[in-house]
């Protein structure tokens, strides 16, 4: 969707989005000279309308919160990608390795 639908669907103005932009909150793609918005990016913005309108954080609390969300975002493709590798290794590899994690839940109590 372009900005303009964008905007509309959120009921947000041009000073808003652009915010949102300059922040990083957003990084739409550039398509002939306009924005194009993704369903990623209509959920990162009804993120940032609760947090902000809702919850009443600032822009710093919300630039903290967009933050942590993007860092939990390439932890989970990380935990994808080592679990994809731990899966391709020999059997007894695999039990190593989660004897090793087990002994690490131990102790980690």
């Amino acid at each position: 969707m372009d900005d303009v639908e964008f905007r509309r669907f959120l009921r947000i103005d041009v000073t808003e989005l652009n915010l949102w932009i300059e922040e990083g909150w957003l990084v739409p793609d550039a398509v002939e000279e306009r924005l194009q918005f993704h369903d990623s990016d209509v959920a990162r913005a009804q993120l940032i309308l609760d947090l902000s309108r809702k919850m009443g954080l600032n822009e710093a609390g919300v630039d903290v919160v967009m933050d942590l969300v993007d860092q939990l975002h390439g932890l989970r493709g990380t935990m994808r990608r080592l679990l994809t590798a731990i899966s391709q290794q020999e059997q007894e590899v695999q039990q190593r390795l989660l004897s090793a994690l087990a002994d690490l839940e131990r102790y980690r109590d």
